[in-house]
């Protein structure tokens, strides 16, 4: 079992932890190491998006994992998520969904996203922004973002990632995949994507988003392949 947080960095403000991260890989940091940060200049989610945290509002968080060959671990994109989701729900009573590939909904609004980098044989960066006391949102955030708020406190929540990612990074494929059934935010909702439009219907047994097709079939989309919009 990997053990997170021991050794871990932590850094007043940083640029974005998943880079501090990547230069304690290639340096030879264990795996297990944790770099966390206050704030950061450029956090990042995919597909270039910037990341939202007023400083010592968000668990910013981003842990090397090794060895790390993505065919050892094809739903390591889905399990990082379903531990992110058991950490909020040990810090507040909500219920959390996912919403392929990588983000953690509570009640259709995004409490934290994942952003996993990697060096192919070598190493993984398990990056995670988690809104822990965010109190107000900019303008173009109100009405999709949210934080888990009451008495939950940052250094709480690192905790208990650590802990969950422990349980859920060695988890085998089905109990993965069984997981996040359980919390699929998108399946049977309309979605478009650049090549098309469909509705979701569950996974395929590497992660893949299966959409249904108005005109009959079926297609899997990859996570690096799309930007999905919802109807």
């Amino acid at each position: 079992m990997t053990i997170f947080g021991s050794p871990r960095r932590h850094l007043r403000s940083t640029d974005s932890t998943n880079a501090r991260a990547r230069d304690l890989a290639e340096a030879g940091a264990p795996n297990g190491t944790v770099v966390t940060a206050d704030e950061q200049s450029a956090g990042r989610g995919r597909q270039g998006r910037t990341w939202f945290a007023p400083p010592g509002s968000a668990l910013l968080y981003s842990a090397i994992l090794r060895p790390a060959d993505p065919g050892d671990r094809p739903l390591l994109p889905l399990a990082v998520p379903l531990a992110v989701a058991e950490t909020v729900e040990t810090l507040a009573t909500v219920r959390c969904e996912v919403k392929w590939p990588n983000d953690v909904w509570i009640e259709g609004r995004k409490v934290a996203g994942v952003l996993i980098e990697g060096k192919p044989g070598s190493w993984a960066i398990v990056g995670v922004g988690l809104n822990v006391a965010v109190d107000e949102f900019p303008e173009e955030l109100r009405e999709t973002g949210t934080s888990i708020g009451g008495d939950a406190t940052v250094d709480a929540a690192l905790a208990a990632l650590n802990e969950r990612l422990s349980d859920w990074i060695d988890a085998d494929a089905d109990r993965v995949r069984d997981a996040f059934a359980e919390r699929d935010a998108l399946r049977g909702r309309e979605i478009s994507w650049d090549g098309g439009s469909g509705v979701a219907a569950g996974i395929d047994d590497v992660g893949h988003l299966l959409v249904a097709l108005s005109g009959g079939g079926a297609v899997a989309l990859g996570a690096g392949e799309v930007h999905l919009s919802l109807a």
